[in-house]
């Protein structure tokens, strides 16, 4: 049986055309899983559930960062082997340790803190684990990634991520429990990624047993550690309206929160797949010695700019007209009166494909040091800004707190790209 899923893996008549679908599908089912579960379980179990596992899903996805440490694109472009698979695989299971020390300990803080109850606390620390799978096969994933088949690490990836929503769904309708789902959805993605993910990873590697040098493990760390803090506090700043509404509001209003929240997500997941594509074709017009190559690269910019304005004000003259009645449709919830949280959020969700757009034209100039300030910058604005917008005004506190939040981070960003830019074109005069 092995066999034939590594070979089902592998089947493909363009490894380039595959790459593209799967990598799309892999992204779509990966945005998918949250909303659809949310939209089921409010049919299913009601608001209050639903609201645990968002928060759930919101502390996991931050403590992933804490199990992939930020190396899947760094081990992915290590085309020279600067460091061996199984250094890589053994740095992953100590993040992976990691990331289950740290979401225990968020647990138990949160049960002094918060009152969390039994119920509460376990679905957290569950939803914790199953990220954890996540971030064990993505440096399998990686490892492929950097042997030309990303194809075969998305499409392992994408039959996860299916096998783990329907059978989350499946259950909630069955069972109606959130304890029973959640842990039948860890045991399915297990199970999976042992059939897809480990067994196809054995093509490329010598032997899976994981490597752990301390002197290699300090430089990995090292060389690491400025992704890793971009893409943690990036998260941590993304969903800081979340932790707020967790700390100081209802499990009710969280879910009405994340449900107006989804069409933002929708804005910077568009944005991304209309940029993402030509960003080595912005890299390299930085790396070209020619001047009309550098003035090309600003009007690419510029007319990036215009269609993100463009596609965030499309969606906020949604919001303002049929966004509210689609929804409460869709979700089984009762929207009304927050047509301006929802336009509010729209603007939020723009400026954030904004700042992710920014980042990656930094990342291109390799300018990636000033990431961590603008980061680190945001991230106390969103410590010290979370409890007083949350508590006076409630989900549009949390919605206002989410714009301006992406807004102080998408300005820093571009004023750090604006500068480097007029750097550059002054070497040219």
């Amino acid at each position: 049986m092995l066999s034939l899923i590594n070979r089902a893996l592998h089947k493909t008549n363009n490894v380039s055309r595959s790459t593209y679908l799967w990598n799309a599908i892999n992204s779509g089912l990966s945005a998918a899983l949250s909303p659809v579960i949310i939209l089921v379980m409010t049919r299913t179990n009601g608001v209050y559930d639903a609201g645990v596992f968002s928060i759930a899903f919101a502390v996991a996805a931050l403590m992933l960062f804490i199990g992939q440490y930020g190396l899947r694109r760094f081990q992915s472009s290590d085309i020279q082997e600067k460091y061996l698979f199984r250094e890589y695989h053994g740095m992953r299971f100590i993040t992976c340790a990691a990331m289950i020390l740290a979401s225990a300990a968020y647990c138990v803080w949160c049960i002094f803190t918060r009152d969390y109850g039994w119920d509460k606390t376990s679905i957290v620390f569950l939803i914790c684990l199953l990220k954890c799978n996540q971030a064990y096969a993505d440096v399998l994933h990686g490892h492929m990634q950097q042997r030309g088949r990303l194809d075969v690490a998305a499409k392992a990836s994408a039959v996860r991520f299916g096998a783990e929503l329907i059978s989350y769904c499946v259950c909630l309708i069955l069972t109606r429990d959130l304890l029973i789902s959640t842990i039948v959805c860890i045991l399915v993605s297990t199970i999976v990624m042992l059939l897809t993910s480990v067994n196809a990873a054995r093509d490329y590697c010598d032997t899976l047993r994981p490597s752990i040098r301390f002197d290699r493990f300090r430089q990995l760390c090292v060389e690491g550690f400025p992704l890793f803090i971009s893409l943690f506090l990036n998260m941590y700043i993304s969903n800081a309206p979340k932790y707020a509404i967790d700390a100081h509001l209802t499990e009710e209003v969280q879910t009405y929160y994340n449900v107006l929240f989804m069409p933002a997500f929708v804005i910077q997941l568009v944005a991304y797949f209309i940029f993402n594509p030509i960003l080595t074709t912005y890299a390299k017009l930085w790396l070209s010695d020619q001047k009309e190559d550098f003035r090309k690269l600003l009007r690419l910019i510029r007319r990036q700019c215009l269609i993100l304005l463009g596609l965030t004000a499309l969606a906020v003259a949604v919001a303002l007209t049929i966004g509210i009645p689609v929804l409460s449709f869709v979700f089984g919830v009762d929207l009304t009166g927050h047509r301006m949280d929802l336009a509010i959020l729209m603007i939020g969700g723009g400026m954030m494909a904004y700042g992710v757009f920014f980042n990656y034209v930094i990342t291109i100039i390799r300018e990636q040091k000033f990431l961590l300030i603008s980061y680190g910058v945001a991230s106390l604005a969103a410590l010290l800004l979370s409890g007083p917008f949350v508590t006076r005004a409630g989900i549009t506190g949390a919605s206002i707190l989410y714009a301006v939040l992406m807004s102080v981070l998408a300005v820093l960003l571009a004023a750090v790209l604006v500068w480097k830019l007029r750097t550059r074109r002054k070497e040219w005069n």
